[in-house]
């Protein structure tokens, strides 16, 4: 990730959540990527590592690079259409959802 912001989300979706729901999951979390104020834009699965240290018990990661804080902070404001559709469309699914934000140094 070669952006100044970043903004990794970790999401367990419920279990009831149907296989056609978890497609449509998959479907609009990527078009996050289509937010005028990403940057960069991944979309991942727990790699499963056998060790006592990680995490494997979410069940999609996304990080997201943004060029500053200010365009994360749009990015969350209600007038990113991209990422409000997204929320709108999904968060009846999720079960939880961990956030991390960063800046590099």
């Amino acid at each position: 990730m070669n952006s100044p912001f970043c903004h990794v989300v970790h999401f367990w979706l419920k279990k009831d959540v149907t296989d056609a729901q978890r497609q449509t999951f998959i479907e609009e979390v990527k078009k996050l990527a289509n937010s005028e104020n990403v940057s960069e834009f991944r979309l991942g699965k727990p790699a499963g590592t056998p060790r006592e240290i990680v995490d494997n018990s979410y069940d999609y990661q996304i990080l997201v690079g943004f060029e500053s804080q200010a365009a994360h902070d749009a990015y969350q404001n209600a007038s990113d259409e991209v990422h409000t559709h997204f929320v709108n469309t999904c968060k009846e699914m999720f079960a939880k959802v961990l956030i991390y934000d960063s800046l590099c140094v």
